[in-house]
């Protein structure tokens, strides 16, 4: 049980800080998501980035990206946004993003 508390209390709480690259995640999605709607001026994009787990670099399989989803709004359309990262000692390198609309067709 005491491990238990332990192994718990070691866990990252993604609302307490922002991770590495997560400010970056947040820009880079606003200039994501206005680029996919062409300008238009309705685009917003949510204030926090969610860590979402790590994958390999599928050419470095020692090599691990973090991936950042941030949702956006333009008029009634919802959109999620992820971004891969790799954290190279202090910047952030963009390696990879997506867009998709939350639409049910």
């Amino acid at each position: 049980m005491r491990l238990l508390i332990v192994f718990l209390l070691l866990l990252p709480l993604p609302s307490l800080a922002l991770p590495q690259c997560g400010s970056e995640a947040i820009l880079q999605a606003q200039k994501l998501l206005s680029f996919h709607v062409d300008g238009d001026d309705r685009a917003h994009v949510d204030p926090k980035a969610i860590a979402l787990p790590s994958i390999r670099n599928p050419a470095n399989r020692k090599q691990k990206f973090l991936v950042f989803e941030v949702g956006g709004t333009v008029y009634k359309g919802k959109y999620r946004m992820r971004l891969i990262y790799y954290p190279l000692s202090s910047e952030c390198v963009l390696m990879g993003q997506e867009i998709l609309e939350l639409a049910s067709p």
